[in-house]
């Protein structure tokens, strides 16, 4: 197993818009993995639980939520890791939009 992609996103949505945006958001979310699909979620407290299937492959992923930031971890398998870098920067761009 790789070194998981891990991100931090800042916001100023305070922590239950937050967690509503990106409950909403999971279908897009999981399109920024070549060939994404969101399989299943669930939160504990306030960290969500997802997993993408991509090319054939099933990333695990967390996003905790807290009241200025969102913090993702991403666990690509080794397949997926040849992407790291391309999903690092997708993420970087696109998710603080879904933030805003």
């Amino acid at each position: 197993m790789s070194e998981p992609i891990t991100l931090e996103i800042p916001h100023k949505l305070g922590l239950a818009a937050c967690k509503a945006r990106v409950a909403g958001g999971i279908d897009k979310l999981a399109g920024m993995f070549p060939g994404g699909a969101a399989v299943d979620h669930r939160w504990e407290g306030d960290t969500l639980h997802f997993t993408v299937a991509a090319l054939g492959q099933r990333v695990a992923s967390r996003l905790s939520v807290g009241e200025a930031k969102v913090r993702a971890e991403i666990d690509l398998p080794p397949f997926l890791a040849l992407f790291a870098d391309k999903i690092r920067a997708k993420l970087a761009k696109e998710a603080p939009k879904m933030l805003e």
